[in-house]
């Protein structure tokens, strides 16, 4: 069995409380993880093929406003 797989029974076998416990503290694990990999990604440059194009995109009336 392999650790996801056992973290998975874990996770299956909390109450409800526990799991909306769980929830809540992945959700904001996730999003840490999440913005600090945006941010290697900027300071490394591999965003920046994409913000030249959508500024390309927006000087040629190609964008929309939201």
């Amino acid at each position: 069995m392999s650790r996801v797989e056992r973290i998975e029974g874990q996770v299956k076998s909390l109450s409800p409380e526990e799991l909306s416990a769980f929830r809540d503290w992945f959700a904001r694990f996730d999003a840490e993880v999440w913005d600090l990999q945006i941010e290697n990604d900027a300071a490394n440059g591999k965003l920046l093929a994409l913000a030249e194009r959508a500024l390309k995109d927006h000087d040629s009336g190609s964008s929309t406003i939201l």
